[in-house]
């Protein structure tokens, strides 16, 4: 979590992967949200100009979702183990509802 916040604050990208109801319910400020299952066809809308952390619920979808940026070349992309929820249980800036 504090490696993630720091590159948040350092101008990283914080990619969501979870599924738009999630999003909907609670989210990290500034984050993108590209689905998971939607990823691979739409990795071109993920900037490749800054780092990326990929982010999900618990930390399991999010290293997928890295996996999948890694094979399409990013090469300053991670992902945050604990995922959204240690995130927020950390104190950290989260959005609710819509």
């Amino acid at each position: 979590m504090q490696e993630a916040r720091a590159l948040q604050e350092q101008g990283a990208l914080l990619l969501d992967v979870r599924e738009p109801f999630e999003w909907e319910a609670v989210r990290i400020p500034g984050a993108m949200l590209i689905p998971l299952s939607q990823l691979a066809q739409r990795v071109n809308e993920v900037p490749r100009d800054r780092p990326v952390v990929v982010v999900c619920r618990s930390g399991n979808r999010s290293q997928e979702g890295r996996d999948i940026l890694r094979r399409a070349g990013f090469t300053q992309v991670t992902s945050m183990r604990g995922g959204l929820r240690q995130w927020a249980a950390a104190g950290f800036p989260i959005v609710t509802g819509n």
